[in-house]
């Protein structure tokens, strides 16, 4: 299986991925953004090679779509004549504001930096899986609290120290937290998980570790010096024993795997000790939108807009952009969310540019009923979706506002592959065999509960929505009503003409 057609790895510009209407490339700029020519310049390779449409995804990454094998070679030299340079190996992911954010704990570019390094000598990027990831979060007005990883650090302030709480995570709501340190220890600790997961393959993640690694891990004091941290054994995949690590006894050498799951608590504050006493560190209960007006350092503001759904004609984000570069746009960052974040714009010019942004259907609130609705391109664009996805979202977010709000997601799938929301949703319609399929708290990879044609998806979810309006208490959110009418009686609201 080559690199055209592996499911579940990631396509990026040397390796592009076959979906149903052509390869997809997927870009990270190693400086972090983009100018505005280069963005304009990317544009219009995607018009010249793909299918027009421009993509920014749930993790901020920068996708184009409909490529062929030449094309995709064409894109290639035209993305380095642009002289945009773009990440390769295992994602360290930071803040979309690293490094400009006033309100951020510590930049944690230097931290990520010094973790891609350590990646690169130790030989790790051939040895991990596609998906394996790591954030180094800075704090801050866009904390990376909804963009999952394997090992995620996150600056914390201590009196006047700045350390590093290190955790390994197995989706975007709670972090097993393993150790505080300073950024040196921290560095050794992240690259010591990537080793033993990289020990039990390419399919491993960190959910895989078992607990006599995990307390390995967790027995590291923050105040060791980095160049004790012992090495992997290759034969076992773990770390050595050392007088700085707890004894493991007999019976915890023969522990199952514990499972990396929300479990009910807050953080633990210890820095040793066994893990079953570690409790995990729960996230943010609500993600910070990147769509708004951001302060940053000195007196610059950064704009935040959201594509729809992930998705623009390039035409369209051409045009956007060159008005921006009028305006005086200097940088255009990818944010998770789906979200741009322009740089460099006054706040005259950051308003004027939100109104020509709603006008060609760019999200310019973060209220946007849009914005919690995950689509994939769909029927026609995608040979694999069996359903219009995309205009179905738009029909669902202009006539149900008050379904989708904070509290509820809804994804729409073109096919049961679920590429635009891999986790569960609130709601998921899944185009089939026989049309628009109802998964309630559950993937598009799920057994729909009810069917309704596809062309009436819509309806459904508009008789759902007025079910939850007739029945919600004053002050009960969307989900929570939902929770309590129950998947049966949801599922059965959808069927009904």
């Amino acid at each position: 299986m080559n690199a055209f057609s592996r499911r579940g790895a990631c396509p990026a510009l040397s390796a592009p991925m076959q979906t149903g209407d052509g390869l997809l490339v997927r870009l990270n700029p190693v400086a972090g953004g983009l100018s505005p020519k280069s963005l304009i310049g990317l544009g219009e390779s995607a018009l010249r090679h793909g299918n027009g449409i421009m993509e920014v995804t749930a993790r901020g990454s920068l996708q184009i779509r409909g490529l062929t094998a030449e094309s995709a070679r064409l894109l290639a030299m035209e993305v380095d004549a642009l002289g945009i340079a773009v990440r390769t190996g295992v994602p360290v992911e930071t803040g979309p504001l690293a490094g400009l954010d006033p309100q951020e704990i510590a930049d944690p570019r230097p931290l990520a930096e010094r973790i891609r390094a350590a990646i690169e000598e130790a030989g790790l990027a051939q040895r991990l899986g596609p998906k394996v990831s790591v954030v180094v979060d800075g704090g801050g007005q866009l904390a990376m609290d909804a963009v999952t990883a394997d090992v995620r650090l996150a600056a914390m302030r201590t009196g006047a120290r700045t350390q590093w709480q290190v955790a390994v995570t197995d989706d975007g709501q709670t972090a097993m937290l393993l150790v505080m340190a300073e950024q040196d220890a921290a560095c050794d600790i992240a690259i010591a998980i990537l080793r033993m997961i990289a020990e039990k393959g390419r399919d491993a993640h960190a959910r895989d570790l078992t607990e006599r690694q995990l307390r390995s891990l967790a027995s590291w004091r923050s105040f060791a010096p980095p160049s004790v941290l012992p090495d992997i054994s290759p034969a076992r995949g773990e770390i050595a024993p050392s007088s700085r690590f707890s004894p493991i006894s007999a019976e915890e050498e023969l522990a199952v795997k514990l499972p990396i799951s929300p479990l009910a608590g807050e953080m633990s504050g210890r820095t040793e000790g066994s893990v079953q006493d570690r409790l995990p560190l729960k996230l943010s209960e609500s993600t910070p939108s990147p769509i708004g007006l951001f302060p940053l350092n000195g007196s610059a503001i950064a704009l935040g807009i959201g594509l729809p759904f992930g998705s623009m004609p390039a035409q369209k984000l051409i045009g956007l952009t060159q008005y921006a570069l009028t305006l005086g746009v200097t940088e255009i960052r990818l944010a998770p969310g789906r979200a741009l974040l322009l740089l460099g714009l006054s706040q005259a010019a950051c308003l004027s540019l939100q109104k020509t942004a709603a006008t060609v259907g760019v999200v310019t609130d973060a209220a946007d009923p849009r914005t919690r609705i995950a689509a994939c391109p769909g029927a026609p664009a995608c040979a694999s979706g069996r359903i219009a996805t995309r205009d179905i979202a738009e029909i669902i977010a202009t006539e149900n506002r008050d379904l989708l709000d904070s509290s509820l997601t809804l994804h729409i799938s073109g096919c049961a592959k679920g590429c635009a929301r891999p986790g569960p949703a609130a709601l998921t319609l899944v185009g089939g065999e026989n049309g628009a399929g109802l998964v309630v708290d559950g993937t598009a990879k799920a057994l729909p509960a009810g069917y309704r044609p596809g062309y009436d998806a819509a309806h459904g979810i508009g008789r759902i929505a007025a079910a939850i309006r007739s029945a919600r208490h004053p002050g009960e959110t969307a989900a929570a009503c939902l929770a309590r009418l129950g998947a049966a009686g949801i599922t059965e609201i959808y069927r009904q003409e």
